[in-house]
């Protein structure tokens, strides 16, 4: 692999934006406060911006696949209006309970299976050991151990974690406007 590049992977929901629960409409979309400025931030430092995202919504059948990449569109170009480039989203629709028939199955993709980010380190070359995860979930922190990045970071977003939640991530922050400051 030539050209090997660092990625800043970011859980969505509660990390990028405040988590309101199984958002799918531009109109619902909150971004978190100063996730502009801290993703710029590491852009500028070489990282490439990879968000992945359990979206059981859609498998729950709460909205379509086609309203997700209507929403996603519209995120990576709301980053875009502030000179950030989003270089991919992954996203899970699955659920292996809770879900429409086609959706219900067990898969690699869903945190804590580590599915999407190895996709996103296979299709954009990048060194897991000098990339960083960012999630608001114990789930996030276990996929980025499986796929051996670097550093994992926990972003409170309003939520309390137990100590195995803690004990699984590198730093604890109050959002990723923090983040800046801490690692770069």
């Amino acid at each position: 692999m030539n050209n090997i590049s660092k990625a800043l992977f970011l859980d969505r929901d509660g990390v990028v934006n405040i988590d309101h629960g199984y958002v799918y409409e531009p109109a619902k979309f909150e971004f978190v406060p100063g996730v502009f400025t801290a993703c710029k931030a590491f852009a500028d430092a070489g990282y490439k911006l990879i968000i992945v995202t359990n979206q059981s919504g859609i498998g729950r059948g709460y909205y379509s696949e086609m309203d997700f990449h209507t929403l996603t569109q519209w995120m990576i170009a709301q980053f875009a209006a502030h000179q950030v480039t989003v270089t991919d989203v992954y996203f899970c629709p699955h659920h292996r309970k809770k879900a429409l028939p086609e959706y219900l199955k067990e898969c690699d993709c869903r945190k804590p299976a580590p599915g999407m980010l190895l996709q996103g380190i296979a299709d954009h070359h990048i060194n897991p050991a000098s990339s960083i995860m960012v999630g608001d979930k114990l789930s996030d922190m276990q996929a980025a151990s499986k796929a051996v990045i670097g550093t994992r970071v926990l972003v409170r977003s309003g939520q309390e974690f137990d100590a195995r939640a803690i004990d699984s991530a590198d730093h604890v922050c109050d959002s990723l406007a923090d983040l800046p400051s801490i690692l770069l």
